[in-house]
């Protein structure tokens, strides 16, 4: 009646051994695989977030800084030039239609010239040829390249948008009215000088009573 007993005694303890054991370990490798889920989970939402965080923190693409300058200084050294250039149109195509100091020397020489010419001999027509007439037409002469030059470079600043690059910005409405300013007064130069040079304006003094 003894052994009975004892037998059911030993049999309990290993099941409850093992159910114990059984029941420990799901919630070991529970606790330890959450974690690891959890972390890998929001390790990539980290880096994700350093990477799109990095422009809004104010650090920007050092070429597209070097860009912006150079394509804002680029029109402005563009009208800077072309208005210099009005200018010196205009101020041109004054000068030629007011006479210029060249022109005087250039006429005085003339003038000396003929004098020395026809102080020992020479006709009072060969007189007045040489030293009147040849002064006349040098003034004549200088004016008329002076506004030719101020029709060119005038006209060079009004086509010049016509070859630029395209997209460029137009050119200011000062830069065009100066240009043109220029055009017309070379123009208008040009023929006094043509009409100077061929005396239709005035005609030589004449010896014929």
């Amino acid at each position: 009646m003894n052994a009975t007993p004892a037998t059911t005694k030993t049999d309990a303890e290993p099941e409850t051994d093992a159910r114990a054991e059984t029941d420990a370990q799901p919630e070991a490798g529970t606790g330890t695989g959450s974690r690891s889920v959890t972390d890998a989970a929001t390790a990539p939402a980290a880096e994700a977030a350093d990477t799109t965080g990095a422009p809004e923190g104010g650090a920007t693409d050092p070429a597209l800084d070097e860009d912006e300058p150079d394509a804002e200084a680029a029109p402005a050294r563009a009208g800077f030039g072309a208005g210099a250039a009005a200018v010196v149109s205009g101020a041109l195509g004054a000068v030629a239609l007011s006479g210029t100091w060249m022109g005087k020397t250039l006429s005085e020489r003339a003038t000396l010239v003929g004098q020395i010419k026809t102080s020992q001999s020479g006709t009072a027509a060969q007189q007045i040829q040489e030293i009147y007439g040849n002064s006349w037409h040098t003034t004549a002469l200088v004016n008329g390249v002076f506004a030719l030059l101020a029709l060119i470079v005038g006209a060079v600043v009004l086509a010049r948008p016509a070859f630029g690059t395209p997209g460029r910005a137009e050119q200011p409405v000062w830069i065009k009215a100066v240009a043109l300013a220029g055009v017309v007064l070379g123009v208008v130069g040009l023929l006094i000088s043509a009409g100077m040079y061929l005396d239709l304006f005035a005609a030589l003094p004449s010896t014929k009573g």
